[in-house]
C-alpha cells in the first residue's frame, strides 16, 4: 500500500504551494502565462501519510453523480473515501481523474468542472 504514483495539472495563473514536491507523474502546462495552478493527486497514500494528515477528524462531503461547476476560494486537500470524478480545468483542453482512494490538492483560484461518474464521499480541509 502507499506509493507516490499520482497526476499533475498545471494551468496558467497563481501559483500552487506544491505541498507534494516534483515528480508526482505527468505535467500539462498551458503556453500563457509564467505561473501556473496545480492540481496535485496522490494515488492510495499510505496510512501512516493519512493519520500524519488527520484525514478522519476533517468535515466530511459528498455529491451525486453530474456535472458540477467549482471555483476554489481557497487550497483544499481531500481524501476521496468513494467516488470517480473527471475535473475539468477551465481553458485547457485535458483533463484529470480521481477518485476513491486518492489524496488531492486542489489550489485556491482554481476554476473547473467536475463530472461525476460515482458518488463522492470524501473528508475535505481548506488551508
Amino acid at each position: 500500500m502507499g506509493g507516490q504514483e499520482g497526476s499533475e495539472l498545471k494551468l496558467a495563473g497563481s501559483g500552487g504551494n506544491g505541498m507534494l514536491g516534483s515528480g508526482w507523474g505527468r505535467e500539462i502546462c498551458s503556453s500563457h502565462g509564467s505561473s501556473y495552478l496545480t492540481i496535485h493527486v496522490e494515488r492510495n497514500p499510505s496510512p501512516s501519510r493519512l493519520s500524519e494528515l488527520q484525514t478522519k477528524s476533517w468535515p466530511k462531503w459528498g455529491c451525486p453523480p453530474g456535472k458540477y461547476y467549482l471555483k476554489f476560494d481557497a487550497e483544499e486537500i481531500c481524501y476521496f473515501l468513494k467516488g470517480k470524478v473527471k475535473a475539468q480545468i477551465k481553458e485547457i483542453s485535458e483533463s484529470v481523474e480521481f477518485g476513491a482512494g486518492d489524496l488531492v490538492i486542489i489550489p485556491k483560484g482554481l476554476s473547473c468542472t467536475w463530472e461525476v461518474f460515482v458518488a463522492v464521499d470524501k473528508y475535505y480541509k481548506f488551508q
